[in-house]
């Protein structure tokens, strides 16, 4: 049976960071990975993740499963998280939720849920994905059987978003198509709707008929986490159904612990009810229960006061961090010679940019100077440093 397998290219993103640890240059950047990382390029635990471990410890009975649905009240905190504590949709009880294991299985099971909505006329359901988007989403969305079309969205020569090319490609959306947007700090641009945009494709969305699906993984990355979450909540109050995939890997730093949950805002409290019996049989029949650890986590420091205030804090130091890191970039190529070549990447948000340069010249900084990036030129900001950084700006001046 295994003799007919072919074997298939490895993952570019995760064939960098392989290909890095393996260098032996003392002076190697990693620009690929998308963890964030502090000054010594380290990803360390927050310290409020910390205190919740010893709380866990402490109050933890039992190993028995959660069910497939996760814990109630992290599901519930998450809700009040991403929509906010008053949102009519939460006092309406519209909002269907279930932990899944990380975003990747908020993405999966999202899928799952719009396949079957699609069930009864035999075809399979469109999701339309931005160009660019994160890599892992073809394959999340396709895997289940969706059909995938593309709208644009980022232009590489101006840097910005082509909002009048996207408009224009989703007005030919039809009703029940859905609509993959990322709710802030965009992957792989870093290029994000302005609040009049999103109000502009709230319009469109509910002119055609379409369903607008949100992917939050970044969420108080880009400028708040109020500020981060004003597109989804438009959405979720001004359209009649929104679906939502949240990931907790990058706000609160529990990478591998694999957190995530999938919402979705109905119309009426039945047809939430009747989403979420969906929801728990489709994550029932891919992995029967999610991990309870990190969610148990988030859930302690969600419900503790303090503990929720030394997370923000602590979240506020690093979206501060790559913010100044942007910034600093940008004046030390700028002082290298670049112009003004480089200025969009101080306006755009969250983790990751485009450097703009060729596949060649990606090649050439890999080879030449053990700076590793994707082919794209997408870098992780927080894979710059103090230290780091005269060396990348160098080294980058070198090539281009």
């Amino acid at each position: 049976m295994f003799n007919s397998l072919k074997p298939i290219p490895a993952d570019p993103i995760l064939n960098l960071v392989v290909e890095c640890r393996a260098d032996p240059n003392p002076n190697k950047v990693d620009l690929g990975a998308g963890v964030y990382k502090d000054e010594s390029g380290h990803t360390p635990i927050m310290a409020a993740v910390q205190a919740a471990q010893v709380q866990l410890q402490q109050q933890e009975t039992t190993k028995t499963y959660v069910g497939p649905a996760g814990l109630a009240s992290f599901n519930d905190s998450i809700a009040h998280l991403l929509l906010g504590n008053s949102h009519p949709a939460l006092q309406d009880k519209r909002v269907a939720c279930v932990q899944t294991p990380g975003g990747c299985g908020a993405l999966n099971v999202a899928a799952h849920l719009i396949q079957r909505c699609h069930t009864e006329e035999k075809k399979a359901a469109t999701v339309w994905v931005s160009t660019p988007t994160w890599a892992n989403h073809i394959p999340l969305l396709s895997s289940c059987g969706l059909q995938l079309q593309e709208y644009p969205y980022y232009n590489y020569q101006s840097h910005t978003i082509d909002f009048d090319a996207m408009m224009e490609t989703l007005a030919s959306i039809a009703a029940g198509d859905v609509v993959l947007l990322h709710g802030c700090c965009h992957n792989p641009s870093g290029a994000d709707l302005t609040r009049e945009q999103w109000q502009s494709v709230a319009s469109l969305l509910n002119e055609k008929g379409a369903i607008a699906f949100v992917d939050v993984a970044y969420q108080g990355l880009g400028d708040g986490l109020e500020e981060d979450a004003w597109g989804l909540r438009y959405l979720v109050e001004h359209c009649p159904e929104v679906i939502i995939a949240s990931s907790c890997s990058k706000n609160f730093g529990l990478y591998r612990e694999r957190v995530g949950a999938v919402l979705v805002a109905a119309q009426t409290s039945t047809a939430a009810s009747n989403s979420q019996g969906q929801l728990l049989s489709i994550a029932r029949g891919i992995y029967s229960m999610p991990p309870n650890y990190g969610a148990a986590l988030v859930d302690i420091i969600l419900n503790n006061p303090e503990l929720t205030q030394q997370w923000q804090t602590e979240l506020t130091q690093m979206r501060e961090r790559i913010i100044g890191l942007r910034g600093c970039l940008v004046n030390k190529l700028q002082a290298a010679g670049a112009g003004s070549r480089f200025d969009y990447i101080q306006t755009e948000k969250g983790m990751f940019s485009f450097l703009g340069i060729t596949p060649e010249q990606v090649l050439k900084l890999k080879n030449d100077h053990s700076v590793y990036m994707v082919n794209s030129s997408r870098i992780s900001v927080a894979g710059l440093s103090n230290n780091n950084m005269d060396y990348i700006v160098e080294s980058l001046m070198s090539v281009i």
